[in-house]
């Protein structure tokens, strides 16, 4: 029989191929020097890899070596004389303060300008240029969109005093700026440690940008909380909380009444002859002004006299609680009473973890969550659902955005609250979740509750 046109077409194809492998077959064949590099890259490559399975196994089989393989590595690392890996060095950066103690919108505008000054002063310092606040300034005003003035660099040094030399400096070169060469600058310089230099110079590195950063996030945090003390302090009874357990202000306490920073005097130019307080002008100026002008000079002089008082200001809402004409005729113990309770309740909230005031906030939301998840149940009439479909329609019912994985938390939750009622199986590779739908909502939610109220009590 005559060949089709599919056996011709396969011909041709074999044909193709047989034509490939022969060209593959005419390539000039590889040379021996070329050959011999391999093989040594090779060989290398084995003797690298012995090596460090050999370390590995030493350092398994050391005595008394730590069981965590990071703390065993940075001490073997330690004992050759070699620097421990930056993310076991700078592991303590990454421990926030706790999530409670927020700070005001003023201190929040300083962390931010300060952390602009550190990202341009390290830039100029690297690069072993003159850092002038002139420089900084413009910088710091271009990022943020702020004004930034020489009240800001006062008020960073008073949270910060080691973060900066500040120096009245002259003859440094303008660069085109109005300023002429021979007038006095204000200068900045960084403030490092001798471990901190590259080719025997200090240098501004970024982990050491992140941990001033931090440190000054702490030392305004510090600010807040001595104003919180004195709130305590003149409440009714007075309240005393170590600051190393607070996690959280008193609910009373207004962050934004706190005070602004008095700036620190920043160096002046020697033999000064400007006048530098609005009283010096108002006294000079007396009977040369105008009204209006002598009138605001005034005003300004009063402000600066109540600025420079200095004192801690103490919240309206921590002045004494008098007692008041609805409780006349009640015990003045019995007051008493109450009132060292609520303290009590106020302390135990304000010293609470962090960890156990997320596991509150998920039991709240359970009485919610019960009625949600048997309506998932009787609308798939299964017995069973993998947790990623429940997740996935409890998510889509409930009337908060929360992710499957946040909502996994809470059937797990579930589970381990109730387990009569919602059980958690893995097989195989799936993980299940199983439903009493005979139990009564009602005692559910009851359940649910006093639960809570246990943990809150804790």
């Amino acid at each position: 029989p005559l060949p089709t046109q599919e056996d011709l077409a396969g011909l041709r194809c074999r044909l193709q191929r047989v034509k490939a492998l022969a060209r593959l077959a005419q390539l000039p064949p590889v040379t021996t020097g070329a050959s011999t590099d391999l093989r040594s890259r090779l060989e290398q490559v084995r003797q690298l890899e012995l090596q460090i399975r050999e370390k590995k196994a030493r350092n398994r089989a050391a005595p008394g070596a730590h069981p965590s393989g990071d703390i065993g590595a940075a001490a073997a690392a330690a004992e050759a004389g070699e620097k421990p890996p930056a993310y076991q060095r700078f592991h303590t950066l990454a421990q926030d303060l706790p999530p409670g103690l927020t700070l005001p919108y003023k201190f929040k505008v300083l962390a931010e300008m300060f952390r602009s000054v550190d990202t341009i002063a390290g830039m100029l310092f690297n690069r072993a240029e003159t850092i002038t606040f002139a420089k900084v300034k413009q910088g710091v005003q271009d990022m943020m969109r702020k004004q930034f003035e020489e009240r800001h660099m006062g008020q960073i040094k008073a949270v910060y005093p080691t973060s900066y030399r500040l120096r009245q400096e002259k003859n440094i070169p303008t660069f085109g700026n109005s300023g002429k060469k021979s007038d006095y600058q204000l200068t900045l310089e960084p403030v490092l440690g001798e471990e901190e230099k590259v080719d025997g110079r200090p240098h501004l590195s970024a982990s050491r940008l992140l941990e001033r950063r931090k440190e000054f996030n702490r030392n305004l945090v510090n600010i807040v909380k001595q104003h919180h003390k004195a709130f305590l302090a003149a409440l009714s009874p007075p309240m005393v909380v170590p600051e190393e357990k607070l996690t959280r202000w008193h609910p009373r306490f207004n962050v934004d009444e706190v005070p602004d920073i008095s700036p620190a005097e920043l160096p002046r130019p020697p033999q000064e002859d400007r006048l530098t307080t609005a009283q010096e002008v108002l006294s000079t100026a007396r009977g040369m002004l105008t009204p209006k002008m002598e009138k605001a000079l005034a005003n300004l002089a009063l402000r600066t006299a109540e600025a420079s008082a200095g004192e801690p200001v103490v919240s309206k809402a921590s002045s004494p609680a008098s007692t008041s004409s609805a409780l006349k005729g009640v015990s003045q113990a019995l007051l008493e009473r109450i009132r060292a309770k609520e303290a009590q309740k106020l302390q135990a909230l304000m010293t609470r973890d962090p960890r156990q005031e997320e596991r509150l906030a998920m039991l709240g939301r359970l009485p919610a969550m019960a009625r949600i998840l048997r309506n998932v149940f009787v609308a798939e009439k299964k017995q069973a659902l993998t947790m990623e479909v429940a997740c996935a329609r409890m998510a889509e019912s409930y009337n908060a955005q929360m992710s499957p994985g946040e909502m996994e938390k809470h059937l797990r939750l579930f589970a381990e609250l109730l387990p009569d009622w919602v059980g958690i199986h893995a097989i195989r590779t799936d993980t299940y979740i199983k439903l009493d739908k005979g139990k009564d909502l009602g005692l559910i939610a009851e359940r649910l509750t006093k639960a809570a109220k246990e943990a809150e009590a804790l």
